[in-house]
This record gives C-alpha cells, sequence and structure tokens, in this order.
C-alpha cells in the first residue's frame, strides 16, 4: 500500500479556531497595503462621479465586445453577460515571485508525472502512486499509452486554483491539466480595465501580458512534427455551445489559427485534414479545447460526436501534435494531491513550494479512518474528475445521507475528503469586499514553461468555497502584478520564421463559409421584412384610402402575413395596423423580426472569429422592442425602431463592402446577399402585380421597399406606371436593387468561387446566371411577370447547388501545397448541420425549408 506523502492530522489533535479573514486591501493594522497604495490613490483623484461614469464605460464595452459565457443549468442553456469587476486584484512583486516559482515547480511535476504515468509507470510500480489512482480512473486513457508527444511535453497549458488562507499563504485547491479555461478572458479582463483606468496603468504599471501570448504563439507554429514553417494549427472547439466560446474564437483571432469544430477536420491516412473551399489541407497542430475523452469516438468515447474519429491513430503515428496531450486530463483529479509533495521530492528532490489543500484518498485504510471519524467536518467529492458537486454530510437530509454514505462505504476509493476553504476578501466597485480565487496559467513556450504575469481572479458569493470554481460564469476581476525592480531573468527570444504567402490556399473550412453564406441571407431577409413593415407604417401613419388599404391588406396577405380572427370585421386601415401591430408582437412567429434577428445573431456568434471588432459590434446590437402605447404613438415608435435597425444593418453592409478583405470568406457572404435580394425583389414584384385590379396602389410602395422611389422619380418625373416599375425594378443593371444587378453580380462572384476540378459545375453556374440575366433582358413585361416564380425557383437551385459543392464535402481532395490528391469513396464524408449558436442549423438548403417560410418575404 502506498504512503500518502501527507501526514493528516491524529485523529486526536484539536482543531484550531479560525483566524480573522485576510484581507487582500488591508493589513491587520486596518491600514491599505503598500502595493495598493498607488491605485487607491487614483480612484480617490478620480472621485466617484467620474468613477461611475468608467465603471458603466465598461459595461458598455462589454457588451459591445460581446463577452459571454454559455452556461446550461437548472434553468436551461443560454448565454449569460461576462460579469467583469473593474478594481484589478493587486499583487506585490515580492509575492509574484513566491507564487511563479511554485507555478513553475508544479508544471514541470505535473508534466513529469504524466510523463511516467503514460510511459514506463515507476512510480506505481514502485509504490509512490496507489495503482488504482491510475487503473480505476476514468481519466486515464489506454488507448493513449505509450504516445510520445512532441518534445516529450504533455501538459503545454497548465492552471492553478489558488485560494489565501488566514494567514495569508496561498493555497492549491486544484490543478487544471485537461484543456484549462480562462486565458481569452483573462487578456479581455486586462484590455478592459486598461481603457477604463488608464491613469492607474500608469501609475503602478502592472506587467503585461502580451510577451507571453505572443511567445506562446510562436511555439506552436513550431511544433508541426514535419518541421514545416507557416503549417496550419487549429483551435479545436465545442461550438457556440461550449462555455468558453467567446475565448475561443478570442484567442483564434489573437493568436491568428483557424477555429474549427469536428465536423471541419478528417483524417486520412492517420493524417488530419481541415475540410476546406478547396479541398482538405493538411493540419500538423492542434489546440484543443475539447475534453480528451471526447476526441475521438473510435479509441475514446464511443458515443462522442464533437470531434474527430481516428485522431488518436493520428496522434499515434507522430504525424499530429494535440495540445494539452491526449490523456493530459488525468491529473485534475483531486486523489492526486496528497501524494504530489512525496512525487515532487522523488522527482526532483525538492520540496513542494505551493502546498495543495489538505486532501484524503479514502483508498487507503488509514486516510478512511480519519475520514470517517471527522465525516461532518470534512467535504467529500469524487476522487476522479474535476467535479464541482461536492457533499457536506451534516447538511444532508435523513434520507440522503443514508444513500451517500452506502456509497461511500461500498466505494472509498471513489471519495476523496477536503478541508473548508476560508477565503481571502477582495475590494470591488460597487459591492464592499467579496471572497476571492486566483486561476494562474502556466504555457509551454518552446523551451520552459513560462507563468502568466497576472492571472484570473474569481469572485464568489460565499465565505467557504467547498470546491474550485470549475466554471467560468460568475464575476471576475484582473490581476495586477507589480513590475520587479531586480534585474530580469534572460528571455530567449526565438526567431520567427519568414513569412510565407500562401495566397493561393484556403484555410476556410466549409463550414464557416456555409455560415458566413447564410449569415447575409438572413441580414438580407430581416432587412427585407423591415423594409415591408416599415412601408406599412408610414401609410398607416398618413392619409390611408380604404382602397389603398384594401390592396396593402393583399399584398401582406400575399407575402404570408397571418391575419388575426379578431381584425376580420375591421375596417382596412384598423385591420393592417392590427395585422401589422400582431406581427410586430409576435416574439415566437418562425419568420418574425425577432427569430430573424436572433438567425442573424447566432450565425454571426458562430463565426465571430472570422468578424472584426466593428462588424460584431454593429450585430450584436440589433434588438427589437415590440412597440407600445396607444393610438398613433405605437407606429411612430414602431417607426423609430424600424428605422433604427435598417440604419444598423445598412452599416454592416458598408463594412462587408469596404472593410473585409475579398478572399473565399467574402465571395459566400456577398453571394448569399445576391441570391437572397434577387429572390426577395422577385417574390415582391410578383405578389404586387399579382392583382391587376389594385397593383396600380402598389406600385409606390413596391419602390419604396425596394428603396428605389428616388431613383423612379429623377428618372420619369411621372406617377409610377408598372411598365417603368417592372423596368427598375427587374431590369435596370445600374440599380443595385434590382434583380438583373443581383444576377450580374451572383455570376461575377461564381467566377471568384474556389476551382474544385473533380466536381465541376463552377463554370455552369456561371453560364447558369448567364442565361437568366439574358432571359430577364429580353423578355417582354407580360413573360416577365409570369417568369417571376421561375426566377426565384432558379436562384434557390443555385443555393442548394453550392450547398452540394462547397458545404457537403462528398468528394475532397488534398490542396494543390499539401500533397497529391486523394479520391474516396462519397460516404467518406458525413454531412453535419450547420455549427449554429443555440443548436439548430441555419437553413441548409431552400428545398429543406420549402414547408417552412423562407425567403425574403415580410413572413417568407
Amino acid at each position: 500500500m502506498a504512503t500518502p506523502a501527507t501526514e493528516p492530522p491524529p485523529p486526536d489533535a484539536p482543531r484550531p479556531a479560525v483566524p480573522s479573514l485576510w484581507d487582500e486591501l488591508r493589513g491587520g493594522d486596518g491600514e491599505v497595503r503598500p502595493e495598493w497604495r498607488a491605485l487607491i490613490a487614483c480612484l480617490e483623484a478620480l472621485g466617484p462621479e467620474e468613477l461611475a461614469l468608467r465603471y458603466e464605460d465598461g459595461r458598455r464595452i462589454l457588451r459591445e465586445h460581446g463577452v459571454t459565457c454559455f452556461v446550461a443549468d437548472a434553468a436551461g442553456e443560454r448565454d449569460v453577460p461576462w460579469e467583469l469587476d473593474f478594481l484589478p486584484l493587486v499583487l506585490g512583486a515580492a509575492e509574484w515571485r513566491e507564487i511563479e516559482r511554485g507555478v513553475l515547480q508544479r508544471a514541470r511535476l505535473l508534466n513529469g508525472v504524466l510523463a511516467d504515468l503514460h510511459g514506463q509507470q515507476r512510480l506505481v510500480r514502485d509504490g509512490l502512486l496507489p495503482a488504482p489512482l491510475l487503473y480505476a480512473n476514468p481519466a486515464y486513457l489506454r488507448a493513449c499509452q505509450a504516445i510520445q508527444p512532441p518534445g516529450g511535453v504533455y501538459l503545454h497549458t497548465y492552471a492553478v486554483d489558488l485560494a489565501r488562507a488566514t494567514d495569508g499563504r496561498w493555497w492549491v485547491v486544484s490543478d487544471r491539466t485537461q484543456a484549462p479555461a480562462g486565458l481569452g478572458f483573462t487578456l479581455e479582463n486586462r484590455s478592459i480595465v486598461t481603457r477604463i483606468l488608464p491613469e492607474a496603468v500608469q501609475a503602478l504599471r502592472p506587467r503585461s501580458l502580451r510577451e507571453a501570448f505572443r511567445r506562446r504563439r510562436e511555439a506552436l507554429r513550431r511544433m508541426a512534427p514535419s518541421g514545416a514553417e507557416n503549417s496550419v494549427v487549429a483551435i479545436l472547439s465545442r461550438g457556440p455551445r461550449s462555455e468558453a466560446y467567446f475565448e475561443n474564437a478570442y484567442l483564434a483571432r489573437s493568436l491568428g489559427f483557424t477555429l474549427v469544430e469536428g465536423a471541419d477536420l478528417t483524417v486520412r491516412d492517420r493524417r488530419v485534414f481541415l475540410k476546406t473551399l478547396e479541398g482538405l489541407r493538411l493540419v500538423e497542430v492542434i489546440l484543443r479545447r475539447v475534453a480528451d475523452t471526447y476526441c475521438d469516438p473510435l479509441e475514446l468515447h464511443g458515443e462522442s460526436l464533437l470531434v474527430v474519429p481516428g485522431l488518436v491513430e493520428a496522434t499515434r503515428a507522430g504525424r499530429v501534435a494535440v495540445i494539452n496531450a491526449l490523456g493530459a486530463g488525468l491529473l485534475e483529479s483531486p486523489a492526486f494531491l496528497p501524494f504530489l509533495p512525496g512525487l515532487c521530492w522523488h522527482l526532483f528532490e525538492e520540496e513542494l513550494r505551493l502546498p495543495s489543500l489538505a486532501t484524503w484518498w479514502c483508498g487507503e485504510v488509514r486516510e478512511w479512518t480519519y475520514v470517517h471519524e471527522h465525516l461532518d467536518e470534512l467535504v467529500l467529492r469524487p476522487a476522479f474528475g474535476s467535479s464541482v458537486h461536492p457533499t457536506f454530510t451534516k447538511d444532508l437530509a435523513a434520507g440522503e445521507r443514508e444513500r451517500f454514505l452506502t456509497a461511500f462505504h461500498g466505494r472509498p476509493h471513489d471519495f476523496v475528503a477536503q478541508e473548508r476553504v476560508v477565503l481571502s476578501l477582495a475590494p470591488t466597485h460597487d459591492a464592499g469586499p467579496q471572497p476571492v480565487t486566483l486561476r494562474v496559467f502556466a504555457i509551454f513556450d518552446g523551451r520552459d514553461y513560462l507563468v502568466l504575469p497576472g492571472g484570473l481572479a474569481r469572485l464568489l458569493p460565499q465565505q467557504t468555497m467547498f470546491a474550485a470554481p470549475a466554471l467560468l460564469a460568475g464575476r471576475s476581476k484582473d490581476v495586477w502584478v507589480l513590475p520587479d525592480h531586480e534585474p530580469e531573468t534572460e528571455v530567449h527570444l526565438i526567431a520567427n520564421p519568414a513569412p510565407i504567402a500562401e495566397r493561393a490556399a484556403s484555410d476556410l473550412p466549409s463550414r464557416m463559409a456555409e455560415n458566413l453564406f447564410w449569415l447575409d441571407r438572413y441580414v438580407e431577409r430581416l432587412e427585407g421584412a423591415l423594409r415591408e413593415c416599415r412601408c406599412v407604417v408610414r401609410h398607416l401613419a398618413g392619409e390611408l384610402s380604404a382602397s389603398r388599404g384594401l390592396a396593402l391588406l393583399g399584398l401582406v396577405d400575399r407575402l404570408g402575413l397571418p391575419q388575426p380572427k379578431a381584425a376580420e370585421n375591421l375596417e382596412p386601415a384598423a385591420r393592417l395596423q392590427a395585422v401589422l401591430l400582431a406581427y410586430l408582437r409576435d416574439e415566437q412567429h418562425p419568420a418574425g423580426i425577432q427569430a430573424l434577428i436572433a438567425r442573424v445573431r447566432h450565425g454571426a456568434f458562430a463565426v465571430r472569429d472570422r468578424l472584426s471588432a466593428d462588424t460584431w459590434r454593429i450585430l450584436s446590437r440589433l434588438s427589437f422592442r415590440p412597440p407600445v402605447g396607444a393610438g398613433n404613438l405605437r407606429l411612430v415608435r414602431a417607426a423609430e425602431a424600424l428605422n433604427t435597425l435598417v440604419v444598423q444593418l445598412l452599416a454592416f453592409s458598408g463594412l462587408e463592402m469596404e472593410s473585409m478583405t475579398r478572399g473565399h470568406g467574402w465571395v459566400f457572404l456577398d453571394l448569399g446577399r445576391r441570391l437572397e435580394r434577387g429572390q426577395h425583389v422577385a417574390r415582391l414584384v410578383a405578389a404586387g402585380a399579382a392583382d391587376a385590379e389594385r397593383s396600380p396602389l402598389l406600385l409606390e410602395p413596391l419602390l419604396e421597399i425596394a428603396d428605389s422611389v428616388m431613383t423612379y422619380r429623377r428618372r420619369y418625373f411621372a406617377e409610377p406606371q408598372l411598365p417603368g416599375v417592372l423596368d427598375l425594378l427587374l431590369r435596370d443593371p445600374t440599380n443595385r436593387r434590382s434583380l438583373a444587378f443581383q444576377l450580374t453580380a451572383s455570376e461575377r462572384l461564381a467566377g471568384d468561387l474556389p476551382v474544385r476540378a473533380e466536381l465541376g459545375g463552377v463554370a455552369d453556374v456561371g453560364a447558369r446566371l448567364a442565361a437568366l440575366s439574358a432571359r430577364l433582358a429580353t423578355a417582354d413585361d407580360a413573360e416577365l411577370r409570369a417568369s417571376l416564380n421561375f426566377f426565384t425557383e432558379e436562384l434557390g437551385a443555385i443555393s442548394d447547388w453550392l450547398t452540394r459543392t462547397f458545404f457537403s464535402h462528398v468528394v475532397s481532395r488534398v490542396s494543390r501545397d499539401e500533397g497529391p490528391t486523394l479520391r474516396h469513396h462519397p460516404h467518406d464524408h458525413v454531412r453535419l448541420p450547420v455549427g449554429c449558436h443555440g443548436g439548430a442549423p441555419l437553413v441548409a438548403t431552400d428545398a429543406a425549408a420549402a414547408a417552412a417560410p423562407t425567403a425574403a418575404q415580410l413572413l417568407p
């Protein structure tokens, strides 16, 4: 039986009294601690009114940046805003040196333990670790045994959760070795606090985080097993429904790597490839943000659909570097904590600098006896995994206690006991002192571990912490480390490889291209619905005749707007108003304003690593509140809300046209807009011209919805006539809202599509669009009105062709710069839903959406 490395207190030892809590801000004499004095002086100089304005600016920036955390709990699955306390946690240079040394030692120690447990397992054979800690641990992945990671480094990113005891000493509560979250949030916290408190930054000069991230990026790029420079580095995420998706997208943008999901990758010949628009592109480094257990359904968790079948075999063959290494999550089990001091002495002949929270693994007789005798004084947790659901037995009801004790006595090796942690108090900007924990990160820079000079502080609602907070949701703080005036240690700078132009190959995943395509379709669909509603509101607010009211009712009815039964017997104007307001208030309608806004936001969230800060700021602000009030006041408020939304969408369109690089992402984005707008104008004209008797009354509304009133007036100097309206909205190639313009633009964009020679059809679709343009130009008015449905169907068919060709990956090949062409059976690739936030895919094809409202109708 292995001997634990820390001796538990003897059963008869007196329990020490709990001293006064440690105050991060003030010492025992009530005076402000030296490291905090400069910050407090800056805050006092600004004054409460200015600080209140600064803090409001900080909350606004958080909203604009869309900083969120996905939470799944009893209340459901949802995104919650990231909470940031704007007063940083300040740590002095001397104190930080001790933390830094302890974290560096701990990272090296855990990496050495992982290397042994996945190698020769001498620690188990020599009795330094009990065998059940390894072989009974679900986190031990037998399929990953003896897989040698590049450079022998298993742990490239390590995080440790610390709590300060009442004597001021930091203690380790838990180790995070799986895929530690928080690095992106740490960088975002620093960015925001720096913007709202620049005076404090100048006064305290906290150590920068940027150098650590730069070295992190360099190290990842050098890890390709082939040694190739500028190889593809992918950040593997679970998608928008993961807790840290904002962070994953943030890191992808900051580091310049490709954010992918499991469906974006495939394994061929023990190599991992990214499914891009140009075929398969070799991936040699994967920064995983997914638990290792779910990384390969063939050799690990058989029911996992999150990631890549065959990834373990590709790793075993040395063809891809996975970071952290598969199996690194083993040491998150709290059962290892009591053995770390002995392991540190055995491996390094050093005392463990950062002690762990007192922990007893109940698989040993002596420890189990002690825990059993002090059961109501300790906290019990599962021994394996990083569960955040501890049990405090004395708080259990009689029946629950009995069931728990039965499980505890039956399988004691499945439990650990820990003492309760009494947390220190940190000041906040608005809620007084609150309990705080600290997460510190260490990253491997290619030579050794580097501790990020700062971290992620977490504010907890209770003073006593039963377990380390694993979830990110909750209030956070930036951590400022004051500069050290001692000579800095030498920094080993490694030269960056010269950048290599790779314009011929695209690393845009097919899933990302599909999301971009449908993002602009939904933006255009939303704009069409807004313009149609705004047109109705304008006519209702003016002098609306009965005949025009009936004509507008017929138009919205043909566009699919539902007619409330309560409005059936009203006068035309009153009925039209009731229909409009009912639609605007309907939050459940699948094609209502609220639903379309949700689809746009979800689509933007799914591609946020591809969007600039300005673009995200516009899309994240989209919102609509149903108008309230009585009489015309509701119409006035509706018009204001609709105008605001239209302007926001136009701003997005302007950024798209003037700020986006004309790569394949932009091609699919704009192509989605052109196809959607072409369908919209065809359906709109068809709906307006369907009633020959009342169609003259609808010509001006049609022009207004198509944003072409001023053009028509300048051109014809007369009341709208059907021939002129048809020419302007359908045939005129100079009108950016016309069907002809959309066809011409789509034909030009089709020429910029990636060439997929083995599938063909790119030239064919260009010819198909050219034929549509020719038919549009030569048809007379009667033929044109009869052909509008044909144009709509053809554009839908082209959309379906794009989906089959570029988004489904039925047949694949390797990009030209990555090796020979690979051809496979059509069933090698499985068509998966688009990774749209919220679980429901963006509409994949026009045919699939035929049963539901589609395209750019008012209510499609």
